[in-house]
């Protein structure tokens, strides 16, 4: 049994007792126009190795530009991007977890159960492209920072609510179970 879903769009919930399934709301990385230079690295990079290409003085050969094009490419296009694309925020409908590194290998989460504080920092570039940067804070760990994340207000609305659903569905199941006094 599910209480029916609002007019505004939160979502349902589940009957007191009953485990809500951990549903992905969102993956996020940070906005992509940190990228900006890398582009215009390759750009310039494969513009100028087809200007040169077949144009060299004769000491040096092809396979030189060749390497040194590849080298430059894989140091300042091929990283950043993996270093980018390795770096994830999931927002979960039970908590709000941060994976770094290759293949995952720092973890950070925090839960939307516990309740925390929200603050959002917008620059003048952050706000002409929509994105933002959000500090999540529940007193005991250090913040968990979401740099740069495009739609940062809808985050922030969505992390708000996913909170407050939380909080309700927690207090609603201990009130239903009791808190553990015996009454007589």
């Amino acid at each position: 049994m599910t209480q029916p879903s609002s007019s505004i769009g939160r979502p349902r919930m589940p009957a007191p007792g009953t485990n809500a399934p951990e549903l992905r709301i969102a993956r996020l990385h940070a906005h992509a126009r940190g990228l900006f230079w890398s582009a215009l690295v390759l750009i310039a990079v494969a513009g100028a190795t087809a200007y040169f290409y077949d144009n060299l003085p004769a000491p040096y050969e092809n396979w030189m530009l060749l390497t040194a094009a590849a080298v430059v490419i894989l140091l300042l296009v091929v990283i950043p991007f993996l270093v980018w694309l390795c770096h994830t925020w999931t927002i979960t409908t039970r908590r709000v977890i941060e994976r770094s590194g290759p293949f995952g290998s720092t973890q950070r989460e925090i839960s939307h159960v516990r309740g925390y504080a929200i603050q959002m920092r917008r620059g003048l570039l952050q706000r002409l492209w929509g994105a933002g940067t959000l500090s999540l804070s529940n007193g005991v760990e250090p913040p968990l920072r979401l740099k740069n994340i495009p739609h940062a207000v809808l985050v922030h609305e969505t992390l708000v609510d996913q909170v407050e659903v939380n909080q309700i569905l927690a207090h609603r199941d201990s009130q239903t179970f009791g808190s553990g006094s015996v009454g007589l």
